[in-house]
């Protein structure tokens, strides 16, 4: 029998230098933080008319979709985690090590279109939000989202953790706007039960649903998660990064059960006041906010504008974070962020100054994203099945086969959603 000195040794081998000696909460929170950052690009602007459009027109009927999609997420930003912690590389990085040189040349080229199309919808919401709570124009509100979102990546020259405690803080905004909205309206528990039951209505709810599940998964996170892990906390050997895994694992479940929670609220709120009513049409950020104002009140309007503003602000920063993961991964290069925000916002600039419809071209913005799905999720399930990559820490055989079952029902939502946009 060892003796406890002994044994206390052993134990404080597989904890990193950084947290050894800590206990409870303070042992917990410096290992968590990089899952609440990538679950922002699940309540970006362009969730917000999907799903209170899904809930106005067939009720609760959809629940179970956000929950299968959110699902598909925890395993995929626990795979982009892994990739990281487990290799010090990102994804960008290992496609560029593993991949020819024209091909990660190609992967990057498409990856910082995404990046505009990121920014159209997270500018686009974040200028929609300022509208609605001030009045102020589109273009000088795209003007001044720019503005706070140079103001959260200034942060990121503190180091990693004060740029994660302001997007975990947005999260928890946007969480207690929708909450807040779901206490006024109320909800049928009943049928909200029933609607985690797989089920359709018709062929339009199939088209809905299948926009639901293939827009959940943003590309540009899944790059964006193997960056935040991959230095975050310095692990020396096998038995640290395997304890830091279990807690990536529950930062994991937690982020992304919040950002379920979120949409499920969204959908909940619109089921509960907008089905079986004259606002059963709505299908714009517009429509929604002013149906809350009249059937409920004046502060869960404020409540859904405020989420919409905080999900705004910190999607774009985040957006903005990943697209200099992807061009210094794979490609090599870094150019100072101020340059990178001000390229890829124009596309939004232009949109807001123009007078384009929002929401149309919040629709849009996800049509380019489903672009970017097959260039991130397939090689994400390529490498971590990969003992080569991996090393120990390799997907276990079942791990590898519901990963590529999950990569190929997305892929193909998204190639379906992409034949009815164009041809259907």
């Amino acid at each position: 029998m060892a003796a406890p000195s002994s044994v206390k040794a052993d134990q404080q081998q597989v904890v990193p230098q950084q947290v050894r000696g800590r206990k409870g909460v303070r042992r917990t929170l410096p290992l968590v933080g990089p899952a609440f950052v990538a679950a922002i690009a699940y309540v970006d602007p362009g969730n917000f008319a999907t799903n209170f459009q899904g809930g106005a027109r067939y009720g609760y009927l959809l629940l179970w979709v956000i929950l299968a999609a959110n699902l598909m997420a925890m395993l995929i930003q626990t795979l982009s985690a892994k990739l990281g912690l487990a290799t010090g590389r990102n994804l960008p990085e290992l496609c560029r090590e593993r991949f020819p040189r024209p091909v990660s040349w190609g992967m990057w080229a498409q990856a910082e279109v995404v990046a505009m199309a990121t920014d159209l919808a997270e500018f686009i919401g974040g200028a929609l939000a300022l509208n609605l709570l001030f009045g102020i124009p589109l273009f000088t509100a795209g003007l001044l989202t720019a503005v706070v979102a140079f103001g959260l990546l200034a942060l990121q020259g503190r180091g990693y953790r004060p740029f994660e405690l302001v997007i975990t803080g947005l999260l928890g905004v946007i969480l207690i706007g929708f909450l807040y909205d779901v206490l006024l309206v109320g909800a049928d528990a009943g049928a909200v039960a029933a609607g985690f039951i797989p089920r359709f209505d018709g062929t339009d709810s199939v088209l809905l649903a299948t926009g639901i599940l293939g827009a959940t998964v943003m590309p540009h996170v899944i790059y964006l998660h193997s960056a935040l892990t991959q230095d975050r906390i310095p692990a020396q050997g096998t038995g640290e990064k395997r304890f830091l895994l279990r807690y990536l694992r529950i930062d994991v479940l937690v982020a992304m059960g919040i950002a379920g929670l979120v949409n499920m609220a969204m959908l909940v709120i619109a089921a509960s006041l907008f089905h079986d009513s004259p606002l059963a049409d709505v299908d714009t950020i517009e429509g929604a906010h002013a149906g809350l104002a009249q059937l409920v009140n004046p502060s869960a309007a404020l409540a859904f504008a405020l989420a919409l503003l905080a999900s705004g602000m910190a999607s774009s920063s985040v957006g903005t974070y990943s697209g200099q993961v992807v061009m210094q991964g794979f490609i090599k290069r870094r150019i100072p962020l101020a340059v990178r925000r001000t390229v890829t916002m124009a596309p939004a600039l232009v949109v807001l100054g123009l007078g384009l419809d929002p929401t149309r071209s919040l629709v849009i913005s996800q049509v380019v994203l489903s672009f970017g799905i097959p260039f991130a999720l397939i090689p994400l399930v390529l490498l971590t099945r990969s003992r080569t990559v991996m090393g120990e820490f390799v997907n276990a055989r079942a791990t590898t086969i519901v990963a590529s079952l999950v990569a190929a029902v997305i892929v193909a939502l998204n190639g379906f959603l992409l034949y009815q946009t164009f041809l259907g």
